[in-house]
């Protein structure tokens, strides 16, 4: 894998829940929640925070700066050139891409999505797709190696490529090695990220459950909603506008 490197994108911009990334869970902002759990992955190397030059974004970089968070500022929209020269920065042989607002995302995922790039020799590994996914929503890992990355920067043009980061890695079969993990059953119709204020509340919900504890496994968090369905009803109405509604609005 050689050096690997988390980048999380976080941008204050959000169109449903504006500065959603710095919104406070529990004593923490999200963005820091997201940092401390990524970065219990065992196979990185480390984690950078991806943000933009907009000057909205000036407020992730402060915190950033305060908690000695590594950082990079790229474009606001084109995400996949901001990715690209972060991870050139940082000296990345392999990517994972990483949303600021998923603060229950698993550092196991993480871990078993980049064995899974590896053993299966692939240039791009992931848990969800557009329209396939079984893990809930909120635990998105992307993977790749810098090289296919550097390839999706140089040939991807339509605006989608470029705001989503790595469609072009996926989207055309046989262009790349590509290689999906599934749960072991469908939970894919569950929503564990933060789009609105509902699933802030939901979020915020189950870390006081665990806190202490920010060490909690996502089949953690599921056992939990089995036992108490009313908190997966915070923000079940909550709609999924396409098929990249699981990306991060706020880039």
């Amino acid at each position: 894998m050689g050096r690997t490197i988390a980048i999380v994108q976080a941008r204050m911009r959000s169109t449903r829940l504006p500065g959603k990334v710095l919104a406070d869970i529990r004593g923490e902002p999200m963005l820091a929640r997201v940092v401390e759990r990524v970065r219990m992955a065992r196979l990185l190397n480390e984690v950078v925070i991806g943000t933009t030059t907009d000057a909205a974004d000036d407020a992730v970089v402060e915190l950033s700066e305060t908690r000695s968070y590594p950082i990079y500022r790229g474009h606001p929209t084109d995400v996949l050139d901001r990715y690209y020269q972060a991870a050139g920065a940082y000296g990345a042989d392999t990517v994972v891409r990483i949303t600021a607002d998923c603060p229950l995302i698993d550092p196991t995922l993480i871990d078993q999505t980049l064995g899974e790039l590896v053993s299966q020799q692939a240039d791009f590994a992931a848990n969800r797709l557009p329209r396939q996914r079984t893990y809930p929503i909120g635990l998105d890992v992307e993977v790749c190696t810098f090289d296919a990355l550097a390839r999706a920067w140089r040939g991807a043009s339509e605006p989608f490529e470029r705001e989503h980061v790595m469609p072009y890695l996926y989207q055309v079969p046989g262009r790349f090695k590509t290689v999906l993990l599934n749960a072991d059953s469908n939970l894919g119709n569950l929503r564990w990220t933060v789009d609105t204020q509902a699933d802030l509340e939901f979020v915020k919900a189950v870390y006081q459950h665990f806190l202490p504890r920010i060490d909690f496994k996502w089949t953690e968090v599921l056992q939990l909603l089995t036992q108490r369905p009313e908190l997966a009803a915070i923000n079940a109405g909550v709609p999924h506008r396409t098929e990249f509604d699981v990306e991060e609005r706020s880039s």
